[in-house]
């Protein structure tokens, strides 16, 4: 492999290195280009330029593949747990079994919200939506701990890091029982993580509760699926907001809004509408790929492609399984999975996808799971968001560690007029 590129501008040649990846990706460094020759790079939506180097997450989206810390995806959702694949995710490393029980116990002790935080929810419309509840109030902690701020200053990163781990679920339960006005329920120390937050959403004063070992189980599974994906739109936020120096609730409170999106993680939500009108309007599956694949009809098949992946999307594959596992344990029927079921099936034996290389993706399924577990739509970003909290804090943490740190500043090529007169208002 050559050790650097030349780029020729007219009677000009510099030389750009060559950078490799620990899985043989390259990349032509061009640090040097702007001083060196004046030029800049163009390329919307990123798609060609890497942003930083990074230790956390490899994908190869030609070949189906997805690992955290080197660590394939299958092996962490067939063994590990979402706190310690968060552990994983955010120290680098499997933790010990001291170290995971630390860490659980500190995520169990900052489980509740202040109790002033009932006011902001209060004071919110009966309709909000979930992202942007969780979104204010995640931004809301900074006013609440100014003791924890600093970026710089490794406690007061963990205890940022522990509230914000063990508080967003307090914080979308609390969301979605405002929505629906019930009371919310306070965290239950005698659940595990994954356990507290269903508490949270499905509890109420009036009964027992009991969480259902199977949906625990999907619901860790999903929360691991989602722990992060490399530099997507939402990490890419991130690490872009935390250059600025600002802390940890306020990068956190842009991601979520990043992922509320319908091209970002609002798209689980779209699936399961796409799949409930077929359903209501009586169309068979068929009918509505039909439908989609003219050019002048507006429906969307949603749920199939992915801007990284090029074949299979791996976690798909495992949601696909749990979603039946699932559905055949809670004794539940589901239309919803049959119509999806039809319409893998048909895409994958359709030429117009197989040219376009559409196969399902994380969200197709994902839906239906939430779905059967009794989660309203609206919600299922919100879940999303919970499960990609480690890695959003994972690749925080490595900016702050990086010797190239700076803050974040894209270049333009400028399109617009130029110099122009001011014209005096009584003239225009």
């Amino acid at each position: 492999m050559p050790k650097a590129a030349e780029l020729h501008l007219g009677d000009k040649t510099i030389e750009l290195p060559i950078v490799e990846g620990s899985e043989g990706e390259r990349a032509i460094d061009i640090t040097r280009l702007r001083s060196e020759t004046g030029y800049i790079t163009l390329d919307p939506g990123y798609a060609n330029t890497g942003s930083c180097r990074s230790d956390i997450t490899f994908i190869d989206g030609e070949k189906g593949i997805l690992r955290y810390r080197g660590i394939p995806i299958e092996q962490l959702a067939d063994r590990s747990s979402f706190l310690e694949v968060a552990f994983l995710l955010m120290y680098g490393s499997l933790p010990s079994g001291d170290q995971l029980s630390y860490f659980k116990n500190s995520i169990r002790q900052h489980t509740m919200l202040h109790e002033d935080f009932k006011k902001l929810y209060g004071a919110l419309p009966k309709d909000a939506h979930p992202m942007a509840a969780c979104s204010a109030a995640v931004g809301a902690l900074a006013t609440f701990y100014p003791d924890s701020l600093d970026p710089r200053d490794p406690r007061e990163v963990e205890i940022s890091v522990h509230r914000l781990i063990a508080k967003l679920p307090t914080m979308a339960a609390y969301a979605y029982k405002h929505s629906i006005g019930q009371p919310f329920m306070f965290p239950n120390n005698r659940y595990d993580y994954v356990g507290n937050f269903l508490w949270m959403m499905f509890g109420n004063p009036c009964e027992d509760y009991e969480v259902d070992e199977t949906v625990r189980k999907a619901l860790d599974l999903l929360f691991i699926l989602h722990a992060d994906h490399e530099q997507n739109c939402s990490t890419s936020t991130a690490r872009l907001v935390g250059s600025s120096m600002v802390n940890l609730f306020s990068v956190i409170s842009a991601s979520i809004n990043s992922l509320w999106g319908p091209l970002h993680g609002g798209a689980n939500q779209q699936v399961i509408e796409m799949l409930a009108a077929i359903r209501d309007e009586g169309m068979t599956g068929r009918e509505f790929v039909e439908r989609a694949k003219t050019k002048d009809d507006t429906s969307r098949l949603m749920g199939f492609g992915h801007r990284v992946y090029k074949n299979f999307d791996p976690r798909a594959k495992i949601i696909k399984k749990a979603c039946f596992d699932v559905l055949n344990k809670l004794g539940v029927h589901s239309k919803l999975l049959e119509i999806a079921v039809e319409l893998e099936e048909i895409a994958l034996s359709d030429d117009y996808f197989i040219e376009r290389k559409l196969y399902p993706n994380v969200d197709f399924y994902s839906g239906v799971i939430y779905n059967a577990i009794g989660t309203p739509s609206n919600m299922f970003t919100a879940l999303f968001a919970i499960g990609r909290l480690p890695g959003w804090i994972a690749q925080w943490i490595e900016l702050h560690t990086d010797p190239d740190f700076k803050i974040g500043r894209p270049r333009q090529v400028y399109t617009g007029p130029n110099e122009t007169e001011y014209t005096p208002l009584a003239e225009r």
